[in-house]
Order: structure tokens, then sequence, then C-alpha cells
């Protein structure tokens, strides 16, 4: 019997790699630990009998730094976590075994690309900027498609156009553009199995609030059990207009942890 992903395959794919390269110093948010890349033993420090020598590394990092996906065990709410898991006692141990990351299932998934500064008119949104879900909606519209359950939704916002830049990205006094609540309360209907977006904390962050209110992670991690994605690169999907694909994904196998980096892809044919 003839396989039709591995016939797909060999006719040919593009892949866009929506994640971002992991660097020390890069931009993130300040309430998970940074990354760090060391090098303890590099060419020359020992070399064999036969002129071989071999270099290694060492990094250390929070889960939630670079693009990374966030397991239910990240956000509880009035001390319960998706499914009604109480916090406290689950985190007994160091360990979250029954939300952890190691959960969470590799994912090969229709993908939806939501450009809501193509809607707008614009090249990128402003810090502070809610995306409402006429928003949402208007960027089905507009690019002809429609969220189904299983769905992992991307939604930009142009503000990845800064991650370069550091501090800006964050936000800080300037904020961030994001979903609030009704957006996440509209994905949570479509029945999506994951959301994600460019920036570094998914939802909308006040001017000058940071992250003290993240009432979208309450209704997606916590209410819905929908994993969250964030600080991906959506620009070239967004330059292609490529608006649907398969999305790939594949979190790291770390038993407990809360999230993960990783490096999804979006998969379309050649």
């Amino acid at each position: 019997m003839s396989d039709r992903l591995l016939e797909a395959v060999t006719a040919g794919v593009r892949t866009v790699d929506l994640g971002r390269q992991l660097r020390v110093g890069m931009p993130q948010s300040p309430n998970h630990p940074q990354f760090w890349h060391t090098l303890p033993r590099r060419h020359g420090d020992m070399t064999r009998s036969d002129g071989g020598s071999a270099a290694n590394d060492m990094i250390t990092t929070g889960t939630h730094v670079g693009t990374h996906i966030d397991a239910l065990a990240h956000v509880s709410h009035e001390g319960k976590m998706h499914g009604g898991v109480n916090a406290a006692e689950a985190g007994v141990g160091g360990k979250y075994v029954e939300l952890g990351v190691h959960t969470i299932a590799p994912m090969i998934r229709r993908g939806i690309l939501l450009d809501i500064p193509a809607v707008r008119g614009t090249e990128r949104l402003e810090g502070g900027d809610e995306i409402t879900v006429d928003d949402l909606e208007s960027a089905c519209a507009a690019q002809g498609v429609e969220v189904s359950a299983g769905d992992v939704v991307l939604i930009r916002s142009g503000w990845a156009q800064l991650f370069d830049e550091g501090q800006p990205y964050v936000g800080g006094p300037s904020g961030v553009p994001g979903v609030g609540e009704p957006g996440a309360q509209w994905l949570a209907s479509r029945e999506v199995h994951a959301a994600g977006a460019d920036t570094i904390a998914f939802e909308r962050l006040a001017p000058g609030g940071g992250h003290a209110l993240l009432p979208a992670h309450r209704v997606l991690l916590v209410e819905s059990g929908i994993y969250i994605i964030e600080a991906l690169d959506l620009e070239e999907l967004a330059r292609t207009r490529t608006y649907e694909f398969t999305f790939v994904l594949v979190p790291l196998n770390i038993f407990g942890a809360t999230g993960s980096p990783v490096r999804p892809l979006a998969v379309v044919s050649a």
C-alpha cells in the first residue's frame, strides 16, 4: 500500500522555519531564567595522539525562552490547573507529572496564519493594541480560511520585526499587541489544538503593565486545555501569503517541565 504522505514529501515540499535562533542576550520575558551557551572544551584544550581534537558545549536556559510552547502545567487560576488539578499538590517533588510538557504529543496538524496587520492595512500593530474578535474574523474572511477544531492558529501582529532590537520587543513601557480575553474565548470556542503568536507573551500586554494580567493564558491553558506557542517568526509566512500549511512541532521530552523551547516548521508543497 502506498503512503500518501511519503509520496507528497518525495514530490517536494517547502519548509518555513518559524523558530527563533537561540542566542545569548536575545530578548526574553524577565520572568524566566536567561539562555546561556558556553564551550567548556575548545579545540586544542585536549589533543589526541593522532592529532584529533573535539569541542563541546554546555547550555543553561529557562524553558520559556526563545520560541517555546507552554504546557498546561504553566498556569493555574485560584489554585487549580487545567481539569481542576490542584496546582500546589501537583508540584510536590518539583515535577508536574500530569500536565508537564512531556504530555504534549508531537504535532503534525493543519496550521493557519491570521495576518492581522494585513487586514488593518499596516506593517505592524502598535504596542498595547488588542487584537479583537473582529480582527480574527476579518483575517479569516480576507484570507479565505476557516478555523476548525484541532487546528494550530498562528496570529501575526508584526511585532516580531522588533526582535533584533532587544528590549523594544519585550515591550515594557510600550506594551505589546495581542489578543485579549475575547480573542482567546473565540479561539477556545473553535476548539483549536494550540495557538501561537509572534510576541513575547502571546496576548496583549498593556503599556507599562508587563505581565501583571494574562487572561488569555487562563482561558486557553487552564479553562480550555489549549497550548500556547510564543515568540514565533511569522514574517516569511506573511510575505509569501502562506495562510494554510502543515504545522510540525515537537517539544523536548522534559519530564514534568512547564514548557519547552521548540523549532516549529510550516510545510507546504513545493
